[in-house]
């Protein structure tokens, strides 16, 4: 099993919307270093879910991959934002994978406590200037993410 982090603005996309919806393709993903990292990915990996672009950003939550391989439909959706002309329908440029909700962070882990806990190496979202959103975590420090969660609500 791998760690991996994935970024969303929560007005975009919470991890309130993931547990109600409980599960998700994970679309609209147009880097190709963070398109490749989710081809990385395996069933039953474990993700950590990121609130971005808000007052306190930082880790929410928690979700696992439950299917691998699926072309990200927003590419073929004209009236979609993610939408790719240059993609063929036959060989799609953008895959993406669906997840499923596991759990909510009793507390917000923000990046500002990220950034006391871990360099760069460590956890890729300290990184200064990391736009990715999505990238890999390791095994020692999705651990150490795990010990900081605190109580866990389901």
């Amino acid at each position: 099993m791998n760690y991996w982090l994935m970024k969303s603005e929560p007005d975009v996309y919470s991890i309130a919307d993931l547990k109600g919806d409980r599960t998700s393709i994970w679309d609209g993903v147009r880097n190709y270093q963070a398109r490749n990292f989710m081809r990385e990915m395996s069933r039953g990996d474990l993700v950590f879910f990121y609130h971005s672009n808000t007052q306190i950003p930082g880790i929410v939550g928690l979700v696992r991959v439950v299917e691998t391989g699926i072309a990200d439909p927003s590419q073929f959706d004209m009236n979609s934002e993610y939408y790719d002309p240059k993609s063929p329908f036959d060989a799609p440029r953008w895959q993406t994978v669906k997840v499923e909700f596991v759990e909510e962070f009793a507390k917000l882990i923000s990046l500002d406590e990220l950034k006391q806990k871990f360099s760069a190496d460590e956890i890729l979202v300290v990184r200064k200037g990391n736009r990715l959103s999505v990238m890999p975590v390791s095994e020692s420090a999705a651990e150490k993410i795990l010990n900081m969660r605190g109580v866990v609500t389901i």
